[in-house]
């Protein structure tokens, strides 16, 4: 490469005022360069010639580097970041309703729980998410070895699930989602992987997530897991193929599961669908919540009963249609829905397979707990520990949902870097 040549492109990078962007500019440049060098010599010229040729051609290096500026610039999605801010805000009001004593106790825990999602959704924002693509096997491997870890050695036993405690925070297997969910955007995206070591890859951390054991978190990654394969590099043929035949597989598991259930895990399954002749037993939380919802009104009800347990967590939903009405559920059923909205629209600005896999995925993750806990909450689906996206109290559910948001904050802001993979 000639001294000209260099003296171009670092002119021209000169006016890029994003550190980041400076390389993928000059690759960009460079790409392009050498295109323009190639049919000039081509035509005949020698190599200095064509060199020079070709930097003449790109024009004034001044002007390109401010037209380039306003192109390769990050961007941050502030209509994702203004969601964020409300929803944080929101999700103290369950601790308003469980009164001064208890609420207070929570109060300075959660405005913690809020800062490190805060910090760990902007942390995210400014980590190149194209870096993680190469670390596919890493990010999986740290998944299936946390995992390991709590089935071995946990620290401790909370309803029958194992967890690590460190300082006041809770680790439990839902801190595993994050690395498995990065390494399946990588795996999806190499072709080379077979079919065969696919099924190896997904089988390997449902054994586990099911030794745990936690339903929920095994629920969350086998739909995580099966919607970023309809974005992957594998055949829609081929997707179908395996879905249809998984769908016959659960259905077989299930059937031999209520065969071999438990005597409770029946009295649980019953609970659910008829709760009115378990209504002091399994049917109880059920019966609970519906009369909650039925003496909602629009603005809550004149008199209220006595709290249930769980209502800033699990059922946090319930809890704030039950005090502050149905327009206020309404509207934060809205506020909830507008991210997979806006993480919707994104995908249709990225070009990326990688990108739009972490998306997908990321919204999958969202709206499976989202959909689950108002299924769950309004008598559609089987009671358990699903939290709502950022209004439930919990670290765990508040760090997992802000990282997601981090993870879509950071493709945002690199949207308009537009690399030739060629280059």
């Amino acid at each position: 490469m000639s001294n000209k040549w260099n003296l171009f492109l670092s002119e021209v990078t000169t006016h890029i005022r994003s550190k980041e962007a400076k390389k993928f500019v000059a690759s960009e440049l460079e790409f392009h360069l050498n295109q323009v060098k190639k049919e000039w010599i081509g035509k005949g010229m020698s190599e200095e010639a064509a060199e020079e040729k070709a930097v003449s051609q790109m024009g004034s290096p001044a002007k390109l580097g401010h037209e380039l500026n306003k192109l390769h610039k990050p961007r941050i999605d502030w209509w994702l970041i203004s969601l964020l801010a409300i929803t944080m805000a929101l999700s103290f009001l369950p601790l308003l309703t469980l009164g001064d004593e208890l609420g207070g106790n929570f109060m300075a825990k959660k405005a913690i729980h809020v800062f490190l999602g805060v910090l760990l959704a902007v942390i995210m924002m400014f980590i190149d998410y194209r870096k993680f693509e190469g670390k596919g096997w890493a990010f999986y491997s740290v998944g299936v070895f946390f995992l390991f870890m709590l089935i071995n050695f946990p620290n401790r036993i909370l309803n029958g699930a194992p967890y690590f405690q460190i300082g006041p925070f809770q680790i439990e297997s839902y801190f595993a989602l994050p690395f498995l969910f990065l390494g399946w955007g990588s795996f999806f995206n190499n072709s080379k992987i077979k079919l065969w070591q696919y099924f190896i890859l997904f089988a390997l951390p449902l054994m586990l997530f099911l030794a745990v054991p936690n339903m929920a978190v095994s629920f969350i990654y086998i739909v995580m897991v099966f919607v970023m394969m309809w974005w992957s590099a594998i055949s829609r043929k081929t997707a179908m193929i395996i879905t249809i035949a998984s769908g016959f597989g659960a259905a077989a598991y299930g059937t031999l599961g209520w065969f071999t259930a438990a005597e409770y895990q029946f009295a649980r399954i019953l609970g659910f669908l008829n709760p009115e002749k378990y209504p002091s037993t399994w049917g109880y939380n059920y019966l609970q919540l519906k009369e909650r919802l039925a003496s909602s009104g629009w603005f809550g009800p004149a008199a209220k009963s006595n709290a249930l347990p769980f209502e800033h967590t699990d059922y946090a939903f319930v809890n704030l249609t039950y005090h502050y009405g149905y327009l206020f559920a309404i509207g934060l059923f809205v506020i909830l829905s507008l991210f997979a909205a806006r993480i919707i629209m994104i995908s249709f600005q990225i070009n990326s397979r990688f990108a739009n896999l972490l998306l997908v995925g990321g919204v999958t993750l969202f709206l499976v707990q989202f959909i689950y806990n108002i299924g769950m909450l309004i008598g559609l689906l089987p009671l358990t520990s699903m939290s709502l996206p950022f209004i439930s109290y919990g670290f765990v559910p508040m760090v997992f949902n802000a990282f997601i948001m981090g993870v879509v904050l950071s493709v945002y802001r690199r949207k308009d870097f537009i690399l030739n993979k060629t280059a």
